[in-house]
């Protein structure tokens, strides 16, 4: 372990608000993981159905879902808010004839946060596992950039600059 325990009750056993000052403009992140925290400690964790959750390449990731007895027209997948929302309709079919049932064939709604270079990119039902493709997208502008140290020169004034616009 990293040096403290986990507390059962609590995803981070400890206090997010010590790292206000080391991380500029995360609050929003913060906020975000403390009322997952808290949704985490009171709530009952889904786990059906089970699912799969793969790293596929440098930026790419997959989701594993088995949905078995669901068709295409059954599962709806919706992006909204950063979020992934997985459902799934079974039609309702009672068949008198069965004299055990183990299969499931329930409704469900899966929820996934994703983050906002995380682009879904396909999603394809194979063999009654449901597969949605990933890509974690970096932007031009929030990709590493080396930035140049100048040789000790002044900015120019507003003077400066209000004389060069004039010639």
């Amino acid at each position: 372990m990293t040096g403290f325990t986990v507390n059962h009750n609590h995803l981070f056993p400890f206090d997010l608000s010590k790292f206000d000052r080391h991380f500029v403009g995360f609050d929003q992140m913060f906020d975000r993981l403390n009322k997952f925290n808290e949704q985490l400690s009171t709530a009952k964790l889904p786990n059906y159905p089970p699912y799969n959750i793969k790293k596929t390449g440098e930026n790419t990731y997959v989701i594993e879902m088995a949905v078995a007895g669901f068709g295409k027209s059954d599962i709806e997948l919706v992006l909204e808010d950063g979020k992934l929302t997985i459902t799934g309709r079974m039609n309702a079919n009672t068949d008198d004839d069965v004299l055990y049932q183990g299969i499931s064939n329930r409704d469900f709604a899966r929820q996934f946060s994703l983050a906002d270079t995380i682009e879904v990119k396909n999603a394809d039902l194979i063999n009654g596992m449901l597969k949605v493709w990933l890509e974690n997208i970096i932007p031009d502008h929030k990709k590493p950039k080396k930035i140049e140290i100048g040789e000790g020169e002044s900015q120019p004034t507003e003077k400066q600059l209000l004389n060069e616009s004039e010639e």
